[in-house]
């Protein structure tokens, strides 16, 4: 049974604020060690907190990586293995937990949790209750970048300040359709590191809107209960297109470049290569020249500060308020993004770019900075913030509290971390990662973090490495998949060998 709306844990639960960017890689941050970058508000919590510096998505792709943050739950089990799936809205979930333990919930910017493309309201607040029904008392949902398919709250904004068909013109821009030279219908799309700024004031753009938001929710909060505020920025996912402004904070910063440009090698990949094979046509590598990478990059880095700077704001707001106290802060992202790394774009591989996502938390009156190195999964963020709130378990939950580290340093207890896309799955331990095909249950991939830490040599075919191989099956992928996959659709990836 639940309880009733005003009812608390305790006089002094503390309040849980939880930022989530879109698509931002873990090491694009002053505190993950990438001094080209702008995040001087990342920094300072990162310096009052725990930085969490191996944290697994449990999904390189939006809508399976946030169904395993509110299930708590491997995409194995609920199934949302691609962006064409979608938790029903009874599903458990880490946010009713936190209803049962007296917080007010509040989801404000993107979501991401329904397959909006098969909605038709005239308006995005007419979804609400879809995600009200997965534990969200107060919803102020957006959505992502492009321009939206339903009207919502930014889009009202917009067409108020007179800025909506300049954005609307400037997404149209982007791509087109119409018959190709051959007559045949076709799409055609700018590539994927087009960096051209949206052509809005810096005020006016999608990530500070979202910031703004949040700060007028804090100063405003007035109820009895705590609240566990989740703040969704649509950014920084592509298109690269942060406004001029923002970008020329970068013009005489180096900006940082991938580590490795080795495009993968698809030979012996089996089913999986038909996947790397479509993001390497994607990233097609006679156009995406180091100079393009290098104003890709600089866009996603100036977006990634607009983010910073909001969440400063929030801050800044929570310590007017007097919240700021008793506000446990934590700021991470639902997947990473390559941005060039091994000559590709966007997501969905199991490389670490795409894989590995930043986690930042600070508890109330902050702490010595630390940083923890241990294997983590991101579904252990929703444990923790239950944790904290003394909320119930959800049920068939798999995450793992980080409030040990958090308050103590102490390191954590997984040995492998699994991530999963597409039909396919990796399986991280200290040393090694190894890329299966779920259907098959046969390895793809296998890299020596320890002797090749940018994943540059595959050795799944060396006999030198058969044994190693041999043994991730038999202690991990085996007994992970002894639970088949939840899948409703069959795989699209039947090429390869």
């Amino acid at each position: 049974m639940r309880k009733a709306a005003g009812e608390l844990v305790s006089d002094s639960a503390p309040n849980i604020l939880l930022v989530m960017s879109d698509q931002h890689r873990a090491d694009m941050m002053g505190c993950a060690g990438d001094p080209s970058v702008l995040t001087p508000s990342l920094d300072a919590l990162a310096a009052e907190g725990a930085r969490f510096s191996r944290v697994s998505c449990q999904g390189p792709l939006c809508m399976p990586s946030r169904a395993s943050f509110m299930t708590e739950r491997y995409v194995r089990d609920h199934g949302v293995y691609t962006n064409w799936e979608e938790i029903a809205p009874d599903t458990p979930t880490y946010a009713w937990a936190l209803r049962d333990a007296g917080y007010h919930t509040s989801l404000l910017g993107k979501a991401h949790l329904y397959q909006d493309e098969k909605v038709t309201v005239p308006h995005i607040d007419d979804m609400a209750s879809r995600l009200q029904a997965l534990g969200f008392a107060e919803v102020f949902e957006t959505g992502d970048k492009f321009i939206p398919k339903i009207p919502n709250r930014y889009t009202d904004y917009l067409a108020g300040e007179g800025l909506l068909e300049a954005y609307k013109r400037h997404v149209a821009d982007r791509s087109y359709q119409g018959d190709n030279e051959d007559g045949q219908n076709a799409t055609k799309c700018l590539p994927m590191w087009d960096a051209t700024p949206m052509p809005l004031p810096l005020q006016s753009y999608v990530d500070t809107w979202h910031g703004q938001q949040a700060v007028r929710w804090i100063e405003q909060y007035d109820k009895a209960q705590p609240f566990f505020l989740f703040v969704g920025f649509p950014g920084p996912h592509d298109p690269w297109d942060a406004p001029a402004e923002a970008v020329e904070r970068y013009r005489d910063i180096e900006i940082s470049m991938p580590a490795s440009t080795r495009r993968p090698a698809t030979d012996g990949t089996g089913r999986y290569g038909a996947l790397l094979n479509g993001f390497l046509w994607v990233s097609d590598s006679e156009s995406m020249t180091d100079d393009a990478i290098r104003a890709m990059r600089r866009a996603y880095a100036a977006d990634i500060s607009v983010i910073d700077h909001a969440v400063g704001l929030m801050v800044d707001a929570l310590a007017r308020t007097g919240l700021l106290e008793n506000t446990w802060i934590i700021y991470t992202s639902d997947h990473g993004e390559m941005a060039g790394s091994h000559g590709l774009m966007s997501k969905c591989v199991l490389y670490e770019p795409a894989v590995r996502v930043p986690l930042i938390i600070r508890p109330p009156g902050g702490r010595e900075g630390l940083v923890v190195d241990t294997l983590t999964e991101h579904l252990d963020v929703p444990a923790t913030v239950r944790h904290i709130a003394g909320a119930p378990s959800v049920e068939h939950g798999e995450g793992r509290s980080l409030v040990g580290s958090v308050r103590d340093g102490a390191p954590g207890d997984r040995t492998v971390a699994v991530s999963e896309n597409w039909g396919f799955a990796v399986f991280e331990t200290d040393r090694y990662k190894l890329v299966v095909d779920e259907d098959a249950c046969s390895p793809c991939q296998l890299f020596d973090l320890s002797d090749d830490p940018h994943e540059d040599t595959n050795l799944v075919a060396d006999p030198q490495s058969a044994d190693v191989v041999g043994e991730l099956m038999e202690s991990y992928v085996r007994p992970f998949f002894r639970t088949p996959p939840a899948r409703p659709h069959p795989s699209l990836f039947t090429g390869g060998e």
